[in-house]
């Protein structure tokens, strides 16, 4: 066999470890680069979007006055809640629940911020909402304002709300689930009642896990 000869097989079995080699990393990273789907979560009733759903565009105000936007949720794990100060039982359950999931979270998860959104803006002025929110910690806060833009809003998380009276007074129906809003300020999960604080603990660290894992940003505040 020629010199020549031996240095063009030489060249072309070069050309094809190359080509392998580039082959089986393009696979490798093209299936470590997919991101992870969903948890399933259905045993906490639990729903996770693979991909988050942007809340609707909104300008309302905090319990502290203040002037709160869609960009103003970013930053952050937010449990979302849509309800009213003058709820005789739904509301004082679920935030009684919020409140003690808030103390069984272990330490090396992020503190997400609890927030109520009023469905009764007529009545639940900043003032009131401070008051109510406050009750249950730090980290708890309420949104009043328009109540076109409150019911926008509460679509974004999935929710409803319906006014009635009954003997001249003004009752809500509203829904009774949880949202949570991810560090995006984007709809991540919807968890539905019955809601047991060891479970929501349980399926806030699930969430958290699997979306670390798929983008670091996800950490939090």
């Amino acid at each position: 066999m020629g010199r020549s000869l031996r240095i063009t097989l030489f060249v072309l079995l070069l050309l094809v470890v190359l080509i392998f080699g580039l082959t089986v990393g393009r696979q490798v990273f093209l299936s470590s680069s997919e991101p992870a789907p969903a948890p399933d979560l259905s045993q906490y009733n639990t729903y996770v979007y693979d991909q988050p759903r942007e809340l609707a565009e909104f300008t309302l105000t905090n319990e502290q006055g203040e002037t709160v936007t869609r960009d103003s949720l970013k930053g952050r794990w937010t449990f979302v809640f849509v309800g009213y100060t003058n709820c005789p039982d739904i509301c004082p359950a679920a935030m009684a629940n919020l409140r003690r999931t808030n103390s069984l979270l272990p330490a090396e998860l992020p503190r997400p911020d609890y927030l109520l959104v009023t469905a009764d803006p007529e009545h639940d002025t900043p003032e009131k909402l401070k008051a109510y929110t406050g009750f249950f910690g730090e980290n708890f806060h309420g949104l009043t304002g328009d109540l076109d833009t409150l019911r926008k809003v509460a679509k974004s998380v999935s929710a409803v709300f319906v006014h009635r009276e009954v003997d001249g007074q003004l009752l809500v129906d509203h829904s009774g689930h949880f949202a949570l809003l991810n560090p995006e300020g984007k709809l991540q999960a919807l968890i539905q009642p019955p809601h047991k604080p060891e479970e929501l603990v349980q399926a806030y660290e699930r969430i958290y896990q699997w979306a670390k894992a798929n983008d670091p940003r996800a950490s939090g505040a």
